[in-house]
């Protein structure tokens, strides 16, 4: 049976297989540690599940274009660029669908390992380069969430649904109505209704 130290290790070794055959994962040895060193990088990845929110979201497989410039620096490689895609989901007023293509910007410093930037920097709050490479899923993901809004829109204007029928009020006529009686006058209602009969 295995101790303790070699399933670590191999759990490791999954995770850095499964990290390499990331579509999401980028080499950074073309661009080497001499600072202001460049290339870039064109590429298309199906979207995983759970991009976006609940109410909007890019779909799953749907393709993420993005296009990348990753830069040397002195503490790590500079990712930036854009990731565009569409988006789907439903108005929060009407629940009609809604579809739009997405484009946002990229920007994110990755650490090297031996940088002051990593030794000084919380593990959570900064990406790093790992095996030179740099896993862009998390700041593409990132940025989309920060670009989609919490309550989308079929259309800025957009009233919602009527409260007494639920249809959309922009299907409605301009006349539409719903007559409200109060219960207290009901009574009396029914009263001269019989009257103007008889």
């Amino acid at each position: 049976m295995a101790d303790g130290g070699t399933t670590r290790r191999q759990r490791d070794q999954r995770a850095d297989r499964a990290r390499s055959n990331s579509p999401w994962v980028i080499s950074t040895r073309e661009v080497g540690r001499r600072p202001g060193a460049m290339r870039t990088d064109r590429r298309s990845i199906p979207a995983p599940a759970g991009f976006g929110l609940e109410v909007i979201r890019i779909p799953e497989a749907f393709p993420v274009e993005l296009e990348l410039r990753l830069e040397s620096a002195s503490e790590g490689v500079f990712v930036s660029g854009s990731a565009s895609a569409d988006v789907t989901g439903e108005c929060a007023r009407c629940l009609e669908p809604i579809a739009y293509p997405l484009t946002v910007p990229l920007g994110e410093l990755f650490a090297y390992p031996d940088s002051v930037t990593e030794a000084t920097t919380d593990p959570d709050e900064i990406s790093r380069v790992v095996d030179e490479t740099v896993d862009t899923e998390a700041m593409v993901r990132d940025a989309v969430l920060l670009a989609l809004p919490l309550a989308p829109l079929c259309r800025p204007d957009c009233r919602g649904l009527c409260p007494e029928c639920g249809d959309r009020w922009a299907d409605l006529g301009p006349d539409h109505g719903h007559e409200t009686l109060d219960a207290r006058w009901a009574a009396l209602r029914g009263r001269l209704t019989s009257d103007a009969d008889e």
